[in-house]
């Protein structure tokens, strides 16, 4: 099937349209993600990423829908009460960059035109940005003091050293740039650190996820033993929506793709992040492939005090390059109280 990036953009507008049909009392839709890039397909497969903006309390936040074995919907369902103050979210380190330059598909009564205005105005401020990474920052720095109490081999461990790896490594992106996708992670965080002279970073990121510890050959010998495994726990009743089976060959292409290239170990961050997902449904034998590959990357077990001191020195780096921003732009912290008002 021959996928272009104009195919895809009419299928948004065509589901946007149906949604809107089926429910009028929708607020606004917009597009964001991979499709608003030159070059959204990875290993010839994709999603499209909308967001549907309702009245009040969606039933559900997350959606994925197959629309054939290449392309799926992810849908994220917001309340309107969490875009009441956009002069605030233009410090939030996840919404804000989402609202600034997304694709609008559907605003009902200017909503979506009063947003982005409060979101946009100041938003490259050297106070803003600051903010935006610092949130980021702060939160992997707490989760990253949390860990030493946590059991070294458990996949909802490794799971949590992840997040605060994603928000450390969001917190240098979202001071410019748009947070960094799942697929293309490791990728985007170089593009984004070496030509802001933070190029050491990238590779002590590909450490941190145990990339100073294999080659390629091992990652290409474990993708069967993830896909048994993500397939597994994406059956499961209490699955997480992250491992719907429309998901599946969205990864595996991607990944495949990303180890043939010159990067191979750039394909670290998804493939670890779906694995402890899916490991952390799983139970007994069933954990006995996780088991094996986090070892060989040193990421449980003995290895893992070793891998949390090395995301304490990448914390102090990201640390170091927020209050060298701060430094030069003159912020303090009563700036950072009345970066909003």
């Amino acid at each position: 099937m021959r996928i272009t990036k104009e195919s895809l953009l009419r299928i948004a507008r065509e589901n946007v349209s149906q949604r809107i049909h089926a429910r009028p009392d929708l607020v606004a839709a917009y597009l964001t993600g991979s499709l608003l890039q030159d070059e959204p397909l990875l290993g010839n497969t994709t999603d499209i990423d909308l967001v549907f903006v309702h009245p009040f309390q969606p039933s559900i936040r997350r959606e994925i829908v197959p629309l054939s074995a290449e392309i799926h919907l992810d849908i994220k369902y917001n309340p309107r009460s969490e875009y009441e103050n956009p002069r605030e979210l233009r410090t939030h380190p996840w919404l804000g960059p989402e609202l600034y330059a997304p694709m609008r598909l559907f605003d009902a009564s200017h909503f979506f035109d009063f947003v982005q205005a409060g979101v946009r105005d100041k938003y490259y401020e050297p106070d803003n940005s600051h903010r935006r990474g610092s949130l980021n920052a702060q939160h992997a720095r707490n989760i990253w003091s949390d860990l030493p109490n946590l059991p070294a081999d458990s996949p909802h461990t490794l799971l949590t050293y992840l997040k605060s790896v994603n928000h450390a490594a969001n917190a240098i992106a979202v001071i410019q740039n748009s947070p960094l996708s799942e697929r293309r992670f490791l990728r985007q965080f170089q593009s984004i650190a070496s030509p802001a002279g933070f190029g050491s970073m990238a590779g002590d990121l590909v450490g941190i996820l145990g990339g100073d510890q294999i080659d390629k050959d091992v990652l290409v010998a474990g993708l069967p033993d993830w896909a048994e495994d993500f397939s597994k726990a994406g059956r499961l009743p209490s699955s997480d929506v992250r491992l719907h089976p429309a998901r599946l060959l969205y990864y595996q292409r991607g990944f495949e793709t990303l180890l043939q290239s010159e990067q191979p170990l750039s394909v670290l961050w998804g493939y670890l992040h779906t694995w402890c997902l899916a490991a952390d449904l799983l139970t007994g034998k069933d954990l006995a492939n996780w088991t094996s590959f986090m070892n060989q990357l040193g990421m449980i077990g003995p290895g893992f005090e070793r891998r949390c001191g090395q995301l304490d020195a990448f914390l102090d780096k990201v640390e170091n390059v927020l209050d060298n921003l701060a430094t030069l732009n003159g912020i303090n912290d009563m700036d950072e109280n009345n970066i909003s008002r």
